[in-house]
């Protein structure tokens, strides 16, 4: 059965939005699925695409006349608008009419951005929209398992290691997933055809949906960004440097990066805060969205990851990869969990940070098939004697090894398969 098919994780989570809104809105980056979801696996309602110059045309006619009659047609099931953010009045029409008629679930609108972007707007539908982001497949859906509970079994007050699965995986079974990303029909294509594609998607990205957010005059900047974004996955930014690398102003710079954000290209990890002090790093982290568009704009390929390649290429993607199929699993843990990273003056660091209530679990990920104590030194004085020991902690390492281990004080090895294999 071809990917196309998979099950989606968010599908509950869609079916319990339309339970208790009155208007989902579900983003995520071009091709990721969402069109596929809502229409052939949802089967509901009614579905329109704003990819159609007709519909797009009648509804910037008449936002209002045109959306209220397809609804009142369709009684109590959901009005679909597929690409909604082509319209740029659609937003205020749905707005008066959920005013007016105050049921659940009449609206689901898909867009690659989020077509309540004025801040007002969005104000005031608190309480009647829920948004939810589609992301591409994770590695639990590519091997049709349930979704990963890690975060809440790493919040739980004694985490077991018996609960954690995982199955065996060699480095190049690991890499493989790295390289063909999570886009359900690209990543089944060979590697040459795969690449082109995903290189080909942005490029349509770029000249195409950017137009749906802003108008910009120098597109081709903004794709130098992209490949410079794409060289810095998992790292902090010197805005400076990449304003002379792209050759256009810092502000320009910080407004190209705000479109990738809202196009779900990459995504932002802000500096977690102890509020103890003023020694620690401020700068957010920035990582690729999908490994294998990542790999297709630094041309890495089957042997890029050989042993005797550069390693700290290979673990800045494996870093956004783990980043990746975490926040994939976030939504549909017990409870809800906002993702950072934690930098100290003094040069200690934690990958991720994931904080959920009052738990903290650090994540570290190493790009070997072997761990010792040291890897934990940073976790391990983090929970014990820094901002960490007044909050319940739990350190992970995420490596490439078989073996699933326990260094004491809350600290864990985990092979990188258990982000599929799951805790039971």
């Amino acid at each position: 059965m071809p990917d196309t098919y998979l099950p989606r994780h968010l599908v509950p989570e869609l079916e319990a939005a339309l339970g208790h809104t009155r208007v989902v809105n579900l983003i995520g980056p071009r091709q990721a699925g969402k069109t596929t979801l809502v229409r052939d696996l949802f089967a509901r309602g009614r579905f329109v695409s704003l990819d159609d110059a007709a519909t797009l045309a009648a509804i910037e006619a008449d936002p209002y006349g045109q959306i209220k009659a397809m609804r009142e047609e369709l009684g109590d099931t959901p009005l679909i608008i597929d690409e909604a953010q082509r319209s740029t009045d659609l937003s205020l029409a749905i707005k008066r009419i959920v005013d007016e008629d105050r049921r659940k679930g009449q609206f689901v609108l898909t867009g690659s951005s989020n077509v309540f972007r004025t801040a007002n707007v969005a104000d005031s539908l608190a309480g009647r929209m829920r948004t939810l982001t589609l992301w591409p497949l994770s590695a639990a859906e590519i091997h049709r398992a349930p979704v990963s509970r890690l975060i809440s079994w790493a919040s739980e007050k004694e985490p077991q290691l018996s609960a954690i699965k995982a199955e065996p995986v060699s480095r190049s079974g690991v890499i493989d997933l790295i390289l063909r990303g999570g886009f359900p029909e690209i990543r089944q294509m060979p590697l040459r055809e795969r690449q082109r594609q995903y290189r080909d998607n942005v490029d349509t990205m770029v000249d195409r949906d950017v137009a749906d957010i802003i108008k910009i005059r120098k597109t081709d900047a903004l794709r130098r960004l992209i490949d410079q974004m794409a060289a810095r996955t998992a790292n902090e930014l010197n805005i400076a440097e990449l304003s002379n690398a792209v050759k256009v102003r810092r502000e320009t710079i910080e407004q190209y990066i705000d479109i990738l954000l809202r196009l779900s290209v990459i995504v932002q990890l802000g500096a977690w805060a102890s509020g103890e002090g003023k020694r620690e790093i401020k700068n957010p982290k920035y990582h690729f969205v999908d490994s294998g568009v990542l790999c297709a704009l630094r041309r890495f390929g089957d042997n890029a990851f050989d042993l005797g390649a550069d390693p700290a290429a290979f673990g800045a993607v494996l870093e956004s990869y783990v980043l990746n199929e975490l926040l994939r699993a976030a939504p549909m843990q017990d409870t809800d969990a906002r993702f950072y990273h934690w930098r100290s003056a003094d040069k200690r660091e934690i990958d991720i940070l994931i904080e959920s209530g009052r738990k903290l679990v650090g994540v570290e990920v190493k790009a070997a098939a072997t761990v010792d104590a040291s890897d934990f030194r940073h976790l391990r004085w983090f929970g014990q004697d820094g901002p960490g020991r007044t909050r319940q902690f739990t350190g992970l390492v995420f490596y490439l090894g078989s073996e699933k281990l326990s260094f004491g004080g809350g600290l864990f090895a985990l092979p990188v398969s258990s982000l599929w294999s799951g805790a039971g």
